[in-house]
């Protein structure tokens, strides 16, 4: 499905009905909205891990403009304030009250900033591997200098560089890279989501490329403006949104959950997913009493 709204066209699915039976009546489950990283991926790779959790919630999945299935467009409007913008049309253009918010790496960085910019549209924010601030570049860079291999180092320089120019270029970064972002890396299936999803060179280039905006961001002023009970995951061995980025969106945003999973990288939903979806359910379930 698709959804003109503003100066695009937003790519987005639903999983799960938001009105079940229930007993002699009807319930209206919360919905979700499921934010996907990046930038330069798209929502694919959620699926069928989320799926547990539209037993609880009604899931939307959407891609930022400019990938996956959204539309292209004005290359420099592929910004984390756009896709700010963009998030919050889509769920005015949806009818929807306050969502539940999951927001994954880069996706984490949009919800946070929407729940700060436009509070009283978040009833849930769960933020999972993600970082407030620039400076996990730095430290990823420092990571990837003392424990990646030779080959791990030239694709990062490609990153960093803005020169992940083709998709091709782009997968082979994903694969030389998934031993760091997953912890129990498994290269008989570890190509299965990305050889499924669609990829965007322009958007992770304009993302990270010298200038990037992901080279200047800074949220903490924000933080303190987020309103809805907040739940961050983060996983031990992330490489690059390393835990202490997390701990200190914990110590940022009020009354904030902070759980840190030990066997984990950044790809908390392959390396521990039922502990993942069961702290997601249970925050939302809990905080709902």
């Amino acid at each position: 499905m698709r959804a003109a709204i503003r100066d695009t066209e937003i790519y987005f699915d639903i999983e799960g009905a938001g009105l079940v039976p229930d007993g002699d009546r009807m319930r209206e489950k919360p919905p979700a909205f499921i934010i996907h990283g990046g930038p330069g991926g798209d929502h694919t790779g959620f699926k069928p891990g989320f799926s547990p959790l539209a037993e609880r919630m009604q899931l939307v999945y959407f891609d930022h403009r400019g990938q996956g299935r959204s539309a292209r467009g004005d290359v420099s409007k592929y910004t984390l304030d756009e896709n700010v913008e963009d998030m919050e049309a889509l769920r005015r253009h949806l009818g929807c009250g306050p969502i539940v918010s999951v927001g994954t790496s880069y996706g984490g960085m949009v919800a946070m900033a929407h729940a700060a910019r436009y509070p009283d549209a978040v009833s849930h924010l769960v933020l999972i591997v993600t970082a407030a601030h620039a400076g996990f570049n730095a430290r990823a860079r420092q990571i990837i200098a003392e424990h990646g291999t030779a080959e791990m180092q030239a694709v990062c320089d490609q990153l960093w560089g803005g020169e992940l120019k083709t998709e091709d270029q782009l997968r082979n970064y994903y694969r030389v890279m998934g031993p760091k972002y997953a912890y129990r890396f498994d290269p008989a299936t570890a190509g299965h989501g990305r050889a499924r999803g669609i990829l965007a060179p322009d958007a992770i280039n304009m993302a990270f490329k010298p200038g990037g905006f992901l080279q200047t961001l800074d949220l903490r002023p924000e933080l303190g403006r987020i309103t809805a009970p907040t739940l961050v995951l983060a996983g031990r061995h992330d490489w690059i949104c390393a835990p202490e980025f997390s701990e200190e969106i914990a110590r940022l945003i009020p009354g904030s959950d902070l759980r840190i999973f030990e066997n984990s990288s950044h790809s908390i939903r392959s390396d521990e997913p039922q502990a993942m979806m069961d702290a997601i359910a249970g925050f939302v379930v809990y905080k709902n009493n």
